[in-house]
């Protein structure tokens, strides 16, 4: 049976979703113990890797909608890992940051994540996680411009498919 650039992108497809599951129990048993939970971790990670957000920009950032990044937002402020700041953008639509605590926090998770992974996947090249992420960034390209409007790639733009 002869082995396809599609077949290739279906098993890949095939894989994400267990392979999200997964990540998230890991991530669930390393954060458990700091009060945390991977959906909070994914949170700290986004304003550390970003900056201060509005819930709005957080919730599309994660692709997901606005009520439940808010009460990930009212836990991890409860914890002192975050607080809002004053938006110069618009005034009734506050940033969340990290505090000091939620830094260094996220930091030392992430220490100890990047220790595991270097460790973990030693046999994998710097060429091949660039691969893997060139692939999957396409993916989610033509993925997202699937659920929003429907139009595919190969289709003229505002045109359908026979």
């Amino acid at each position: 049976m002869s082995v396809t650039k599609e077949s290739d992108l279906y098993e890949i497809i095939r894989r994400l979703w267990p392979l999200h599951r997964t990540i998230v129990r890991a991530v669930e048993r390393e954060v458990t113990p700091l009060g945390l939970s991977a959906a909070l971790h994914a949170l700290l990670d986004r304003l550390r890797t970003h900056g201060p957000q509005t819930v709005p920009q957080l919730a599309r950032a994660l692709g997901l909608d606005r009520q439940p990044v808010q009460r990930w937002v009212n836990d991890t402020a409860a914890l002192g890992l975050t607080d809002s700041a004053p938006n110069p953008a618009h005034r009734r639509s506050r940033l969340v940051r990290l505090t000091a605590h939620g830094a260094d926090t996220i930091d030392r998770v992430q220490a100890a994540e990047a220790a595991e992974l270097r460790t973990a996947l030693a046999d994998v090249t710097a060429q091949e996680v660039a691969a893997c992420l060139r692939v999957l960034t396409r993916l989610d390209e033509e993925f997202h411009r699937l659920a929003t409007d429907g139009t595919r790639s190969d289709t003229p733009a505002g045109g359908t498919t026979p």
